[in-house]
């Protein structure tokens, strides 16, 4: 399997550090992406790095990751338990798939117990924060090929 990893990310996520900081924190966004790449370069993996609110855009980005890819790294955040579209997505994409939540979401609402994405997910890791992302990159690094030798 190739060795990039594409990590994206849905709704609301571009508000992440300021939108209910007492749920998910006060690291924004962009500190996840340089989290994230600084991970990757130390595994051997390249990172592309992706957020929108547009359901139609993920899935686009999952399309593409089907041609370079070995693994997804997802937090659909509401499109979790919305989306049979990403999960149909997901599932024409032949690489590991891994869901993370940044908040335990089975201590929250009923509706959020759910999850379309769980059923393609290789791993869901849920309520670490975003500390879940590189725990996602970490696991797809292991499993994917190893690196070329320098």
């Amino acid at each position: 399997m190739r060795r990039k990893v594409v990590v994206l990310n849905g709704p609301n996520l571009n508000l992440l550090g300021t939108r209910q900081p007492d749920i998910y924190g006060h690291e924004t966004l962009a500190d996840v992406e340089r989290a994230c790449r600084a991970l990757g370069a130390e595994l051997g993996v390249a990172i592309d790095f992706h957020q929108s609110n547009r359901e139609y855009e993920i899935i686009d980005w999952i399309h593409a990751a089907r041609e370079d890819a070995g693994a997804i790294v997802i937090n659909p955040a509401a499109f979790t338990h919305t989306s049979v579209a990403i999960l149909d997505a997901l599932a024409a994409f032949d690489g590991l798939v891994f869901e993370v939540h940044i908040s335990n979401v089975h201590k929250r609402e009923a509706f959020r117990h759910h999850s379309y994405v769980s059923g393609r997910a290789d791993g869901v890791i849920a309520g670490f924060g975003t500390q879940g992302y590189l725990l996602a990159l970490r696991r797809a690094a292991a499993l994917l090929a190893p690196a070329p030798a320098a």
